[in-house]
Formats: C-alpha cells, sequence, structure tokens
C-alpha cells in the first residue's frame, strides 16, 4: 500500500521498463569538501559503463548507466570524463554507454525500498 502522501511512481511500477525512470542515488555534496571531478571518479569505478541498461543481474532502462547533470558546467564534466577515459582506453575492448541527461524531479523510493540490502542482511550490493 502506498502512502497517502505519496505522489511518485511506484519501485514495482519502474520495474516494468515502460516509465522512463531510472533507479538512482540523488547526491547531495559539498564542492569545498569534495569536487564534481572526483564523484565522477567515483561514479566510473563503482559500477560497469559499458553495460547497456544493465548493473550485474539487473536488467531494462531503470538500470542504464546515467549521470543526471544540474548546470551546463556538470554536463560538460561528465562528458570530458567519458571522452578522457574512452580516450584512455580504461574500458576497452567495450564502449561507454552511461547517458548524461538533465536532472529531473528526484523521486525518493517508497520506505519498504529504503536500505533494500540491509533489509536482507547483505553488506553490499553485488556491483
Amino acid at each position: 500500500m502506498r502512502a497517502a502522501n505519496w505522489s511518485g511512481p511506484a519501485t514495482k511500477t519502474c520495474g516494468t521498463d515502460q516509465t522512463g525512470h531510472a533507479e538512482v542515488v540523488e547526491l547531495d555534496f559539498d564542492p569545498a569538501q569534495v569536487s564534481y571531478e572526483q564523484l565522477l571518479d567515483s561514479f566510473f569505478a563503482l559500477h560497469d559503463p559499458t553495460t547497456l541498461d544493465r548493473q550485474g543481474p539487473d536488467w531494462g532502462t531503470q538500470y542504464r548507466s546515467a549521470i543526471f547533470f544540474h548546470s551546463p558546467e556538470q554536463q560538460a564534466l561528465a562528458l570530458a570524463k567519458i571522452e578522457q577515459l574512452t580516450a584512455e582506453g580504461r574500458f576497452k575492448p567495450k564502449r561507454i554507454v552511461t547517458k548524461v541527461e538533465p536532472a529531473q524531479t528526484f523521486w525518493r523510493a517508497e520506505e519498504y525500498h529504503q536500505k533494500y540490502l540491509e533489509k536482507r542482511g547483505q553488506a553490499s550490493c553485488h556491483i
């Protein structure tokens, strides 16, 4: 059952691969503590940016590799990072398929999906 004040798409609905939504983490950061470039480095180190619409055993467009930018500067830095990693051949012979898209409304998943792995006795995901 969904909370009465819930206005976002249901996690189960997003899992149908029909909504265009992505399962993501929204990250607020202090640029005085960590740069956007450092966040991009971590992003590309923590997941496989070469699998189209898939992460590990999870598949569908909701699992696409995506960076959602909030400014033209963030967009330019994300595209430059992809270009740099491609030129370095970091993921050869595969190619980076990460999409760089404008950020839209972030919908927090319902409570049952928060701390999903912890609730199932897992310390971290398979990726």
